[in-house]
């Protein structure tokens, strides 16, 4: 039951620019720093590839709060 109300949101908590790394930590159950770490990574050895990712998702994401980002 607890899957059906599970969203993935830009967390208001948990973030250091826009949430994101936060939200999808706490949507997958794994620490955020965890995600951040794998999101600079990604960025370094994708050629960047995770930035735009990033933007993407900090756009199309909602806030837990309901928020807009623009």
């Amino acid at each position: 039951m607890a899957d059906a109300e599970k969203k993935l949101t830009r967390s208001d908590t948990d973030k250091v620019l826009t949430g994101v790394c936060g939200g999808l930590g706490k949507y997958f159950g794994i620490d955020s720093n965890i995600v951040r770490l794998l999101f600079i990574l990604g960025s370094i050895f994708g050629a960047g590839s995770f930035v735009i990712i990033y933007i993407i998702l900090a756009l199309v994401l909602p806030s837990e709060s309901g928020a807009k980002l623009l």
